[in-house]
């Protein structure tokens, strides 16, 4: 390949080429359609349905692989099959991947094989868990190489015969990177990748917060950047800790720094009870929810457990649960024309088959900012299999009412456990801090799993002295509600088409319109201002691509944010935006084993 190889999302310009080349492929050269006169092949599902993927080297286009996501409501695989005979259309919100189709002379060449994975990472890239496919049934083999599976359907295409094939995002896009890991490695370097999404997924393969971090610098050398970004990318808290805080870590920095904390943070639980009115022997403390959620699940979960959560939900859950464990995950889908409300009788009958091991309820939901009253909460508790525990996490219930808690009957019922973060409501979050409440043999199996010294002693320190200063926190959490309306307000009159929604907590979400700019552009044309948001779409096919959240800072910083995403706005529409994509320099031909196979024409 030239060294002007580019993968992009097919522009209007590319269509034409597109209906030509696969009415020379399919039609012609295939037989799977009848030759039409002007010589082009149009698919039904071009019209709000099918994203492209191109690859093109300078003016010359190459090849195309077709996407179909699931909120387009159908399938080119709909008329083939009913949802009876394929009920995963249904059920696992796949991503169809189609058509892969490259020009003749560039079939020996890694084109092929860069449109798959191109099309993995795009799928990934907006909350993608399976895809769906169709492949010709002589190339069985090298689908079952790449990871796809049958699903023991075939269908009939003309003078074609099909294969649908399956494969879950996490094991495709493993064995992509185990088996052609050089490969891939090489292109990464040589490609000129113009997608929303980096060309490889994090190490760990779970999608955080806090790229601002990075801006400042990692490595400590240049702090000062602090001063000029706007971290609203994390659901740190905009105010500075209770007084008695700043007092406690300023009185003897070095003590503190130098000191063993108490072995089992002793004073911790008991500020912890005596705050929230509970027995000490209910609790057990962590450094942050993080570290409560990797103990508790390791010791609760394998790979035979079955698990429940909301979908959308906080990523942690599905990464230590899917990616980590190994456990069977299922989604309990919330909708946004529902308002992202649990329905406490939808979710009692996906609960009441007595599948579950665990039910996971982040509440208030993050990133959907909603949360669910602890009386209903309760009766789907109360109506689930004895053998379900529920983990409900709380880390944002400060914002709505602490009365909301169900950490009383958490103390009591052995299917319950609350885990309640310090971080963000707390103003802690560099500290760590965190706690869950159990009865009295949950929570001591935990405690006894717990290493000594499991939260330093400056964290202990200031969790103890905010937990003593309720009224300054409460006050700061009704400030947190008025900025929170003034930054919708204010983002809401930059563009009517945008769909702003608040939350109950710290944190808002704003909806692009479809024909407009993706989440990843516009975050990522923000960070030119220094401004750092959070795209939501690796967390969820819900948000199809679309959806950005952001955290409320302070008034200064909220105009900031304001004026960054109208500057931005305006830079995507114009055309002269940088968007996310990683021009990572010129291109090479990149040869890879089992090119010659990958790169045969499919309907893959």
């Amino acid at each position: 390949m030239g060294r002007d190889l580019q993968v992009r999302v097919a522009t209007p310009e590319d269509f034409e080429w597109i209906h030509e080349l696969r009415h020379r492929v399919y039609a012609a050269e295939l037989g799977q359609h009848p030759p039409d006169p002007a010589g082009r092949l149009r698919d039904g599902l071009d019209d709000g349905g099918n994203v492209y993927l191109v690859a093109a080297r300078g003016p010359a286009r190459i090849g195309f692989v077709s996407l179909t996501p699931p909120w387009s409501g159908r399938y080119a695989l709909d008329k083939y099959l009913t949802r009876d005979e394929l009920p995963l259309l249904t059920d696992e919100d796949p991503f169809e991947v189609r058509i892969l189709t490259v020009e003749p002379r560039w079939r020996a060449t890694a084109a092929a094989p860069l449109l798959m994975y191109a099309a993995l990472r795009w799928t990934a890239a907006r909350g993608g868990r399976r895809v769906v496919a169709m492949g010709r049934a002589e190339l069985l083999d090298m689908y079952l190489a790449v990871g796809l599976r049958p699903v023991g359907r075939t269908v009939h295409s003309g003078a074609v015969t099909f294969e649908v094939l399956t494969g879950e995002v996490i094991e495709l896009t493993r064995r992509a990177r185990e088996r052609y890991g050089a490969a891939l490695e090489r292109l990464r370097s040589a490609v000129d990748w113009r997608l929303d999404m980096s060309f490889a997924p994090r190490p760990d393969g779970c999608e955080h917060g806090g790229a601002s971090f990075t801006a400042i610098g990692t490595d400590f050398r240049t702090l000062h950047r602090r001063e000029q970004v706007v971290a609203a990318d994390v659901l740190d808290a905009w105010f500075p800790p209770a007084p008695g805080v700043r007092a406690a870590l300023a009185e003897d920095p070095a003590w503190a720094a130098r000191t063993s904390p108490p072995s089992g943070a002793e004073g911790l639980l008991a500020e912890i009870a005596t705050a929230r009115s509970l027995p000490m022997e209910t609790l057990a403390v962590g450094a942050g929810s993080s570290d409560l959620i990797f103990r508790a699940f390791g010791q609760w979960l394998t790979p035979g457990s079955r698990v429940l959560l909301t979908d959308p939900c906080y990523g942690e859950y599905a990464h230590v649960t899917e990616r980590v464990i190994g456990c069977r995950v299922d989604r309990f889908r919330l909708r946004r024309e529902d308002g992202w409300r649990i329905d406490p009788d939808r979710l009692s009958a996906a609960v009441g088959s007595g599948r579950y091991d665990l039910v996971v309820v982040v509440n208030p939901n993050n990133p959907t900012g909603r949360h669910a009253p602890a009386a209903e909460l309760r009766s789907a508790i109360a109506a689930a299999p004895a053998g379900t525990r529920w983990w409900i996490d709380e880390a944002y219930l400060g914002y709505v009412d602490p009365a909301e808690s169900l950490a009383e009957l958490a103390a009591t019922d052995p299917r319950v456990v609350v885990c309640t973060s310090l971080s963000k409501m707390y103003a802690l979050s560099g500290l760590r801090a965190a706690y869950l409440v159990a009865e009295p043999s949950t929570a001591a199996e935990l405690r006894r799993r717990t290493p000594p010294w499991p939260v330093g002693l400056p964290a202990q320190l200031a969790a103890v002295a905010a937990l003593r200063d309720p009224e300054h926190y409460r006050d700061r959490w009704r400030r947190t509600h008025e900025l929170r309306r003034q930054l919708a307000t204010a983002l809401a009159g930059l563009d009517e088409d945008l769909a702003v929604e608040e939350s109950v907590a710290n944190f808002l979400t704003v909806t692009l319109p479809p024909d407009g700019p993706s989440a990843a552009e516009l975050v990522a044309e923000c960070r030119r201002h220094d401004v750092y948001l959070r795209d939501l779409s690796p967390l969820s096919p819900r948000y199809q691509g679309r959806t950005v959240r952001i955290a409320v800072r302070d008034t200064a910083e909220n105009a900031r944010i304001v004026a960054a995403w109208g500057a931005a706005l305006e830079a995507l529409r114009s055309g002269s935006g940088s968007g996310s994509g990683s021009r990572t320099g010129s291109a090479s031909r990149v040869e890879t084993p089992a090119v010659a196979a990958v790169a045969a024409v499919g309907s893959v």
